[in-house]
């Protein structure tokens, strides 16, 4: 039965139920109206909208949850989706919209995909001239200034020195960024080396507490699922060092039925309700490319909790520890 139908009948329902009262019911409308009268018709008339009102409500309630769905999805929350009963216009939209739930999502993996194997691709790029133009640059700046530092008398030789401590600063810097653009170590040695070289780059240049666990028998991973595995451990590092004000992180690694999960705990102020950055959408951009499930959740003085889900297969990887 059509919605159009649907409403019709109710309606012709109660309608029909009123005449019927009005006719072999012993009911009588005087002139003028008595206050008895009066109050029967008032009466019968709010039932009859009340009994309107009710079914109506229940005839209309999925368009309602619908609506609501509606402007509140997340495609990078994928799986959202509604119950359909029924066969009605109200189940089709329903089942419509679902379907096009469903669409929405796999265009937007693919575009995902493409856009981050596009930013790998540019980072690898970028770390790559990092570290032969930049570097190779300031390494030969630091030649010239120790040479000059050697002929040079004092005080002149001092501020060369100086100069030289500032370069290969700034050479130490260069090298890093080039580490975080394109993990080397991850192509090298494995998921776990990584994570324990960033890890320890960050406890040593943030002055965080870091604290890993990492189980022994850790399944294998494709090298992209291990690369989305990498890159959100460090969006999350790098929102623990710039805004949790913590002291603390606990990064792990363990295995589960089906899934490899990466949680991460820090002991600052949380996230609290403010809207998502674009770091944590990047985020969860990486876990629909890998058909993952990230949650954070976070409590006021409690800290923030990162956890990504991925399914994974029941080889063991290379490289696994504690």
């Amino acid at each position: 039965m059509s919605l159009f139908w649907r409403i019709f009948g109710l309606n012709a329902l109660v309608l029909g139920l009123a005449t019927a009262l009005l006719l072999w019911a012993p009911v009588t409308v005087s002139v003028p109206v008595l206050f008895t009268e009066a109050g029967v018709l008032v009466g019968g008339l709010a039932v009859m909208l009340v009994a309107n009102a009710a079914l109506l409500r229940i005839a209309l309630a999925p368009l309602g949850r619908l609506n609501r769905l509606m402007t509140t999805v997340d495609l990078l929350r994928p799986g959202q989706r509604l119950p359909v009963h029924g066969q009605g216009e109200v189940a089709e939209l329903i089942r419509t919209f679902n379907a096009m739930l469903d669409r929405l999502e796999a265009e937007r993996a693919t575009s995902s995909a493409r856009a981050l194997s596009a930013q790998e691709s540019e980072r690898r790029r970028i770390a790559q001239e990092l570290h032969d133009e930049v570097g190779q640059s300031m390494t030969a700046v630091l030649l010239e200034l120790k040479r000059a530092a050697d002929q040079s008398p004092e005080p002149l030789r001092g501020e060369l020195r100086q100069a030289q401590e500032t370069t290969r600063e700034g050479l130490d810097e260069v090298r890093r960024l080039a580490r975080r653009l394109r993990p080397g170590v991850l192509e090298d040695l494995g998921l776990v080396s990584a994570l324990t070289a960033l890890t320890t780059d960050f406890a040593t240049h943030a002055g965080l507490r870091v604290e890993r666990f990492f189980d022994t028998d850790l399944p294998a991973l494709d090298p992209q699922t291990e690369l989305v595995l990498y890159r959100v451990a460090q969006e999350a590092m790098t929102n623990v060092a710039r805004h949790a004000e913590a002291e603390r992180v606990a990064l792990s690694l363990r295995r589960t039925d089906g899934t490899v999960v990466l949680s991460l705990d820090d002991d600052g102020r949380g996230v609290g309700v403010s809207p998502e950055g674009a770091g944590i959408r990047g985020m969860r951009e990486r876990a629909l490319f890998a058909g993952a499930t990230l949650e954070i959740a976070s409590g006021r003085g409690s800290g923030t909790r990162v956890r990504l889900s991925v399914p994974t297969t029941t080889r063991t990887t290379r490289g696994a520890g504690r």
